[in-house]
């Protein structure tokens, strides 16, 4: 099976450049499930950069692996800029890793509101103990929508890393 070329591209540059910097990597995943730690896990060189990761589903593991605050999710929910910013720093903090990359969101089919509708996703990356989040508005299937935060996600952590 192949990858997208500039889905393999970035992800090795994200493995390479970390490690360069000797610096590690871990996710923190809702809606995207895994998807994005097999990302940069299918890249060679990855055991050198990444540890661990969390996919982090309910709201329970939110605030028991990531320590998200009860107080945050009840106020703004888990599909929140607010909640993105919290899982990046604690899986950060967790893993003891450099960097973070999270996501939390709503992928669909149903589970949808006017105010939150299906395709509303929040990446986060934690990068130099600064965290920076993304709002993303994606359309198409549960798959597609899943396949796009992952894309826009490894992304962020390319932004992060050369621009912070």
């Amino acid at each position: 099976m192949s990858r997208e070329l500039t889905k393999e591209c970035l992800q090795d540059w994200i493995v390479k450049e970390l490690t360069k910097q000797h610096a590690t990597i871990t996710c923190a995943e809702s809606c995207t499930g895994g998807l994005i730690a097999g990302a940069i896990i299918d890249s060679p060189g990855a055991s050198a950069v990444f540890n661990e990761s969390y996919v982090t589903y309910a709201n329970e593991s939110k605030m028991g692996l990531l320590g998200v605050r009860e107080e945050t999710l009840e106020r703004f929910g888990a599909v929140s800029e607010e909640c993105a910013r919290e899982m990046a720093y604690g899986a950060a903090k967790r893993a003891g890793a450099d960097v973070a990359i999270c996501s939390t969101g709503i992928a669909g089919p149903d589970g949808g509101t006017p105010e939150k509708p299906v395709g509303l996703v929040y990446i986060s990356c934690f990068y130099r103990d600064k965290v920076v989040v993304e709002k993303l508005n994606l359309s198409g299937s549960r798959s597609e929508i899943r396949r796009g935060a992952v894309d826009l996600a490894l992304e962020l952590v390319k932004k992060c890393i050369t621009s912070i």
